[in-house]
């Protein structure tokens, strides 16, 4: 049965919700078998405004953000590199993709790459803006992608918008709580605020130091004047709703209730939903749903942002109904007809089943309640919100870093957890769990026709 502990909850008066979106964003491609596929981004918005939830919002365009937007950030020289660098003439700059992380199977060079990072990285960045001023929550499913790092490329993230989006609310709020669920640890994130007290990372992920990207233990918590204030929630595979939300509830109330933050990020990666192609938990729709729905009971300024999800009918689904439950708006099961419409097949339901019972959750109770009271000490030595001196952006962000090392088929979602070398590649057998991909025959709008579609479906027309 899918459900979920924690309550719908409509607030009463309707809160006031920014929506960005650019249809340029769903038209670019990774490559032919690659797992991230943009088009996602269309077949989420083509429901949402199926729904009629686009008149519930102020809808917005994304902007691209400006090289001077990403420098905040990000190193220059590595900025310039994305600009630069194209499919025609990545041969001139082979000595650069190792120093950068591009070039490989998770992070390759693709046409229109650098606008895709530019319109992504707007939408956090005004978003953030819309929150500081007129608005309650602001979303961004283009948004979301938390492994990039300063210096390089990381998990098909390339830059780093919840950062950028960040910095834009610590002009404004002295406190932001960034708080991650998506399957991955958010480890791009945490390493940039990781010796700030201004900004605390919370990531509910799946560890076992072995699964991409291999950090994410409770012993993570921070450096300097950021000790206590990184957060790590080390999950086992396909934990279900029940369990998911007693220890979002149990974490998140605590970590609320000591850092008082002034802005929250949230950041929903759909591949913590169960059957995704990469992803171990066992997360029902309303379940991943609830999390945005008990975060908006503080009544905090929020920023909602995409993330991984690599089953794009199920990230869909998932992305649509959060943002129902942003704008207060219950929307009936049954899908409206879209676009792509028999992607959504052979129910067509919003709350599809996707929870599988045979698995077995592997957290058990006490587990977690383990993990609940560790990070219920830690957060004990955060001694109340901080006082802070209000500046731009954490001093260790100006640069005291800059030398630190820092199409499914039914055969593919029976092994999610497998991923491309460098993605858990190896597990502890010693074994490579990689599997050979057959190149897909893209359309404009990368949905796959081949033995290895994403669907399994015929393309839309």
């Amino acid at each position: 049965m899918q459900s979920s502990s924690l309550p719908r909850v409509i607030a009463s008066s309707k809160e006031t919700v920014s929506y960005f979106y650019n249809e340029t964003s769903a038209k670019y491609h990774y490559g032919d078998g690659h797992y991230m596929k943009p088009a996602r981004l269309a077949l989420a918005h083509n429901l949402i405004v199926g729904y009629g939830l686009h008149r519930h919002m102020e809808t917005y365009t994304q902007r691209r953000a400006t090289e001077d937007e990403m420098t905040d950030f990000h190193a220059e020289d590595y900025i310039e590199f994305l600009k630069r660098v194209t499919p025609d003439n990545v041969k001139y700059f082979s000595k650069f993709l190792e120093r950068f992380n591009l070039g490989s199977e998770d992070c390759p060079v693709f046409e229109g790459m650098f606008d895709l990072c530019r319109l992504s990285s707007g939408g956090s960045i005004e978003g953030a803006r819309r929150i500081c001023g007129r608005s309650d929550i602001a979303i961004n499913w283009a948004g979301g992608l938390h492994h990039a790092k300063k210096f390089e490329a990381s998990g098909f993230c390339y830059v780093n918008d919840i950062v950028l989006g960040i910095l834009q609310l610590l002009r404004i709020y002295p406190r932001v709580v960034y708080i991650d669920i998506d399957v991955h640890h958010g480890d791009g994130v945490q390493e940039a605020f990781y010796q700030t007290n201004r900004v605390m990372t919370v990531s509910f992920h799946r560890y076992d130091g072995a699964f991409f990207p291999g950090t994410g233990s409770l012993d993570e918590v921070g450096l300097k004047s950021g000790r206590n204030y990184t957060v790590n929630v080390p999950l086992q595979p396909f934990i279900d709703d029940e369990s998911y939300a007693h220890i979002f509830r149990s974490v998140i109330s605590n970590v609320m209730r000591t850092f008082q933050p002034s802005a929250i990020v949230l950041q929903c990666g759909a591949d913590s939903l169960a059957g995704d192609r990469i992803g171990t938990f066992n997360l029902s729709v309303k379940g991943h749903g609830a999390c945005v729905d008990f975060m908006k009971t503080f009544k905090v300024p929020m920023l909602v942002l995409g993330g991984g999800g690599y089953t794009i009918r199920n990230v869909a689904r998932a992305w649509t109904y959060e943002t129902s439950v942003c704008v207060g708006v219950d929307v009936p099961d049954e899908l409206p007809v879209n676009d792509y419409y028999q992607h959504f097949g052979p129910d067509y339901r919003l709350h599809s089943q996707l929870v599988d019972p045979r698995q077995q959750n592997l957290n058990s109770r006490e587990y977690l309640d383990q993990l609940s009271a560790h990070i219920a000490e830690q957060l004990r030595y955060v001694a109340g919100a901080p006082s802070v001196q209000m500046q731009e952006i954490p001093p260790d962000l100006n640069g005291s870093d800059r030398d630190m090392d820092w199409e499914v088929d039914e055969a593919e979602d029976k092994h999610p957890d497998v991923r491309p070398e460098g993605h858990d590649a190896v597990g502890k057998d010693g074994r490579s769990r990689r599997r050979e991909k057959e190149p897909g025959v893209m359309n404009g709008m990368e949905l796959f026709e081949s033995e290895s579609d994403q669907d399994h479906d015929p393309v839309a027309p």
